[in-house]
Formats: structure tokens, C-alpha cells, sequence
């Protein structure tokens, strides 16, 4: 009877991954080169060439010195200041830290007494304002962080502030028209004012018998 011939000795079996890690390693490297380090290369390149102060935070620059951002809103109780919009971040208002809103809806007590205190705040420091009280004045934004006010507010803010600095009410309103920032696109928000930049304008043009002539911010940026 014949036997059955014995099967040739074959090769070992290929596994699946075999010759795949050089093409993988390959590739690992290539995309890290071009995401992490290329990529980001180009877009600062194109920012720092086309958007400088963008790129770098829209620093406000005194004397060398970097004493905040236009994009970010910081506090000033003197009167003789223009008042930014309240802010609710912590520990501090207008912390760019933590930003963020109060949370406090429309009939919680905590946000009625909280606006009733800003209220009377505005009304010790000029008595003789009458006029309703701008709401962006009393309530804080979301970010807590806003840098403007409307024109409105600031205009609210002026007998005080011509009464504290001598000046008369026509020569800030036209120091306030200088700083107004137009609707977005031409449809989108409101009317504006950077209260950071309109104070320190305010200081170089009609000083205070009482105040630096630059408003010192709370946080100083180095």
C-alpha cells in the first residue's frame, strides 16, 4: 500500500502587523513634524505678520509698562473714573482667571439685592443724577470679564465726573464720541465704549485735582 507522501516544510507563517511598523513609524513622525511644529510655526508666523496685537492679548502699554488688555475689563471705584460693568468672577472682580457670571436668575433675591446695592453705589457718588440708571451698569456680563459699557453708561457717568475734574459735560461728551465703537458688521450688538482706554484718555486730557494721572488697575499685567 502506498503511504502518503509527507507535505514539504513551509516557510513560518506571516503575522498580520509584519512590515507595518516602518511605514507606521514613518508616518507617526512626518504628521508630528507637521501638526506639532510646522503647523503652529505658520498660523504665529501669519498672526504675528498680519494680527500682531491681536496675537499677543491687546496689551495696553504706559511707560513701557503693561497695565492691561482692551479685551479685558478691569474695576475702578475712584469717582472720578469712569465705572466698567460690574463683574461677578472670584475672588476678585474681573478675574481672567476664573471668568464667568453670578448664575443668579431674575428673581433670586441674592441678584435683586446685589443690583440694588449698585444702584445706591451710583447714586451716593452723584446725588443730583436723576436719570434711570443703565442696566449694563448694574448687572454683569457672563464672562465677567466685559471691557466696554454702552455709550449710554458712559454718558450717565459724565455730570459726575465733570463735577470731581472741573471739566465741563460738552468736552467729555466729545472725549466719549471719540471712543465709541460702532455696531459689529453693522447689525450685531450695540454702541460701545472700552472704559480702560477712555480712562486713561481721560487722565492724559483733563486730570484730576485728586487722581494719578494713570489709572492704576487692579491686577498690573508684567
Amino acid at each position: 500500500m502506498d503511504t502518503l507522501a509527507s507535505p514539504r516544510p513551509t516557510a513560518a507563517a506571516t503575522t498580520p502587523t509584519e512590515g507595518l511598523w516602518r511605514p507606521a513609524l514613518v508616518l507617526f513622525a512626518a504628521l508630528s513634524l507637521i501638526t506639532g511644529l510646522a503647523y503652529p510655526l505658520a498660523v504665529t508666523g501669519v498672526a504675528q505678520a498680519t494680527l500682531a496685537d491681536p496675537a499677543n492679548g491687546s496689551l495696553v502699554w504706559r511707560d513701557g509698562k503693561a497695565i492691561g488688555s482692551s479685551l479685558i475689563g478691569q474695576p475702578f471705584s475712584d469717582p472720578a473714573h469712569f465705572w466698567g460693568r460690574p463683574s461677578a468672577t472670584s475672588p476678585m472682580p474681573d478675574n481672567a482667571a476664573n471668568s464667568g457670571g453670578s448664575n443668579l436668575g431674575p428673581s433670586n433675591p441674592a441678584l435683586v439685592t446685589a443690583v440694588k446695592d449698585r444702584i445706591d453705589a451710583l447714586r451716593a457718588a452723584d446725588p443730583g443724577q436723576t436719570a434711570p440708571v443703565p442696566i449694563d451698569l448694574v448687572t454683569a456680563s457672563a464672562s465677567g470679564l466685559d471691557p466696554h459699557i454702552s455709550v449710554a453708561a458712559a454718558q450717565y457717568q459724565l455730570p459726575r465726573i465733570a463735577r470731581l475734574r472741573g471739566v465741563p459735560v460738552a468736552a467729555l461728551q466729545d472725549l466719549v464720541a471719540r471712543h465709541s465703537e460702532g455696531i459689529l458688521l453693522g447689525f450685531l450688538g450695540e454702541p460701545r465704549v472700552n472704559v480702560l482706554l477712555l480712562n486713561l484718555d481721560l487722565d492724559a486730557r483733563y486730570p484730576a485735582p485728586t487722581a494719578p494721572a494713570t489709572p492704576t488697575p487692579a491686577r498690573p499685567l508684567t
